[in-house]
């Protein structure tokens, strides 16, 4: 059982990484940090608008004996929900029945959310446990997505001990293809307004030389 810390970077925070941190002269900065703006550990609304605009992000989980996992999880903008000051939750679909994620949390509940945002560059780090829910078909209703694909056959929640905002520094700038298309279509369309207001004014000057 992990022991609850004394302020909620210390689940990051471990003794180990504060003697890197004395070592390599970031432990005062961190220290100053955790006094007087300390990590959040409940959903803030605009954590919980930036999760809702999310289509994809990265769960990380480990074995009991500490081998580290991760794993891609996608859906439609929304299907990460929040379920509570804090808690998150979405359906585990079908899939290749390798069950890694599962066989993890059936033995160490720790586990990581890490949220990129590639076009606003946002990238968001949460810290907390997660349990695998079966055979609770309301849940599985306030967990439905519309536009989702996938067979669901259980729900895995996630319960928040801590959160960060990182910093945007070297994240590459990325626009989702739904997202190209759909500027691209507003383009032409544009464009094609245009052009059949250039046609008009044409023929109206075509007009009125005859």
């Amino acid at each position: 059982m992990a022991q609850h810390p004394r302020t909620p970077s210390d689940i990051a925070f471990s003794p180990a990484v504060k003697a890197v941190q004395d070592a390599k002269g970031s432990r005062e900065a961190y220290a100053r940090m955790e006094a007087s703006h300390p990590w959040q550990t409940t959903v803030t609304p605009d954590l919980a608008q930036f999760i809702s605009e999310q289509n994809s992000f990265f769960l990380g989980t480990a074995s009991a004996a500490g081998q580290p996992y991760i794993q891609h999880r996608g859906g439609p903008a929304g299907f990460l929900k929040v379920l509570g000051d804090q808690q998150l939750g979405f359906a585990d679909l079908a899939g290749n029945r390798q069950y890694i994620t599962l066989g993890n949390l059936s033995e160490n509940a720790q586990a990581f959310i890490f949220l990129i945002d590639y076009e606003q560059a946002r990238r968001v780090k949460l810290w907390g446990t997660a349990q695998v829910v079966d055979d609770q078909q309301d849940l599985m209703a306030r967990l439905r997505v519309e536009g989702g694909k996938g067979r669901p056959e259980r729900a895995i929640l996630f319960n928040i001990r801590a959160w960060d905002v990182n910093c945007p520094q070297h994240i590459p700038r990325r626009i989702d293809v739904a997202r190209v298309a759909a500027v691209l279509s507003d383009r032409d369309a544009q464009i094609a307004r245009l052009e059949s207001e250039l046609d008009e004014y044409r023929s109206r000057q075509g007009n009125d030389r005859l």
